[in-house]
């Protein structure tokens, strides 16, 4: 396992600024083999996903106890979801959003496997996308 493209692709998916494009076609250009190269970078990503996901649900009950633009922000955040629905995790990717996208899931208390499942699928083919293209 590439450790290095481990650590970058869950980085970046946190809501840590970082990108793991650049490392995982550099990657590809030594030669690495893709299903490995997209695997690795895939499960990072979705794990840094999953921590920002955990750090909304467990963190709701603090927001909870928060002021009242707080409480204004979740109330936002909850119509948007309910107009939108889960699949836009499948757009978890996606620099700026996406991070928020996931922290929103959890203060919602969408379901894990849900969560995981769209996610997943998300980053997967945003992964092998760049694979196919180089």
């Amino acid at each position: 396992m590439d450790w290095t493209l481990f650590g970058s692709a869950l980085l970046s998916s946190t809501l840590l600024p970082g990108g793991s494009e650049a490392l995982l076609l550099y990657r590809l250009h030594q030669g690495a083999d893709p299903l490995a190269i997209v695997a690795t970078a895939t499960a990072g990503n979705v794990l840094g996903s999953f921590m920002t996901y955990g750090m909304g649900r467990f963190g709701r009950r603090a927001l909870q106890r928060g002021s009242e633009k707080t409480d204004r922000h979740i109330a936002r955040a909850e119509r948007w979801f309910v107009r939108f629905g889960r699949p836009s995790l499948l757009l978890a990717w996606l620099p700026v959003v996406g991070d928020p996208l996931c922290l929103v899931a959890g203060i919602l208390r969408v379901s894990v496997l849900s969560f995981l499942l769209l996610v997943t699928l998300g980053k997967l083919a945003r992964y092998a996308a760049l694979a196919w293209l180089m």
